[in-house]
């Protein structure tokens, strides 16, 4: 396995040898906000369970999350042996304030001391045996919720009284505590392999051996078109949950784009990513679209994003833009947060998305935009990166049985890459 950074330089990602899945299975711990739910949180984790039911469906998964009920009934059925908890998710809420390092310092001492949490000293008696404590991709480690730095901070610690392999992979790190960066760079220099997914994450670790950038995780298999949607010629998926912006005066944005582009209300589609968070716009503007079509969560979890070619889409959400883009549609991308959606999204679009991106509070009406989404190419160079990381962390499938006796456990250094800020 290889990337290559901006300089075109080959730098290799030598696999651990795969064990035996005839032997005792290995135990993989997963670690991400999964189960609230939000359609990108838990696309992550579903693509990442989909690989392992591929590659390890005898693997004892665990994921890590902070409702695992709910996860568990969105995301039970992908992997044979999966359970869901909420161990390290409890540590970091039970640290004894949100200051960063004491959280980080909490949860640590708590991995390697049981006894000061006896609550959970079952979940920590898990994390001990993992193979590899893997946090999932997201924008969740950042200074938005500073509590979440322990699960950078658990997952070394788990790591290293395992002897298992740490990772992250695709991460979205800012904006984040300015106080708390060199906390991070030693956090991250624990790992065994950390993948971020924009130049901004790449820069704040900047100088730890292990880092590289990629892309989003998604990207491992993004999701195909579904052709039981019946794709409506515009689409929109505007949230109200995270920015300073009332929801009137995203209402009145959305609506002056749709009427300048003369968009009927009959050609209209709404997605909802989070139950109710991205509905609340819709709600101002179903009066004024009487016609458009509304597709809750639900539906978009269980039949998939009504995604195609042609479409022009106008998403505040992230993993929208992602998956619309890999579908072929145009689109805008409308930041409701400068300092943590702007960058997401322009992460995308400087991967090649063809969108466009517009502040909320912007008084200008953009042309309608006319682009085809992602080049394939870019899609399958995108995939290909993160099978390269997939196999950092877990090993390739074995091609043959390996012979039986390989030590559980055994850790084993991956080679560093340099930066790749070509994003694939």
């Amino acid at each position: 396995m290889t990337f290559r950074d901006s300089a075109g330089e080959q730098h290799g990602l030598p696999a651990r040898t795969a064990p035996s899945r005839t032997t005792a299975s290995r135990c993989y711990y997963l670690v991400g906000p999964s189960g609230y739910p939000n359609f990108g949180d838990e696309l992550i984790a579903a693509t990442w369970l989909r690989y392992l039911a591929r590659t390890d469906p005898g693997a004892e998964v665990w994921l890590d999350c902070h409702s695992p009920g709910p996860a568990q009934l969105l995301l039970g059925d992908l992997h044979p042996r999966l359970r869901c908890t909420d161990t390290l998710w409890r540590l970091c809420g039970e640290a004894p304030s949100a200051d960063p390092w004491e959280v980080a310092a909490w949860v640590q001492e708590v991995v390697h001391d049981p006894g000061r949490a006896p609550r959970w000293d079952a979940g920590i008696a898990l994390l001990g045996r993992a193979d590899v404590v893997h946090l999932l991709g997201g924008g969740y480690l950042n200074a938005l919720w500073p509590r979440h730095l322990g699960l950078i901070a658990g997952a070394a610690a788990a790591a290293r009284r395992s002897g298992g392999r740490a990772a992250m992979t695709g991460q979205g790190l800012v904006p984040f505590p300015a106080d708390a960066t060199h906390l991070l760079r030693s956090l991250a220099d624990r790992f065994d392999v950390v993948d971020v997914r924009d130049d901004p994450s790449a820069e704040l670790l900047a100088g730890c051996a292990a880092a590289y950038r990629t892309c989003d995780d998604v990207f491992l298999a993004p999701p195909a078109p579904s052709p039981a949607t019946a794709a409506r010629e515009f689409v929109l998926c505007v949230q109200s949950d995270i920015g300073a912006h009332e929801v009137s005066t995203l209402a009145a944005k959305v609506l002056g784009m749709l009427r300048a582009w003369r968009a009927e209300p009959g050609q209209i589609a709404v997605v909802e990513g989070i139950p109710r968070v991205d509905r609340a716009v819709h709600s101002l503007l179903e009066h004024e679209l009487d016609g458009a079509e509304f597709h809750p969560f639900r539906d978009v979890w269980r039949r998939g994003v009504p995604a195609a070619p042609g479409q022009t889409w106008i998403s505040t959400r992230y993993h929208l833009h992602l998956v619309a883009a890999a579908a072929g549609a145009a689109g805008v991308a409308l930041s409701v947060s400068p300092g943590y959606y702007a960058t997401k999204h322009r992460s995308l679009i400087d991967l090649g998305s063809g969108w466009s991106m517009l502040d909320a509070t912007s008084k200008r009406i953009p042309d309608r935009p006319d682009g085809t989404g992602f080049p394939a190419q870019v899609i399958r160079r995108c995939s290909q990166l993160k099978l390269s990381v997939a196999e950092a962390v877990y090993g390739p499938p074995p091609a043959v049985p390996v012979e039986p006796g390989a030590e559980r456990g055994t850790r084993r250094r991956v080679l560093r890459p340099r930066w790749s800020r070509t994003g694939g």
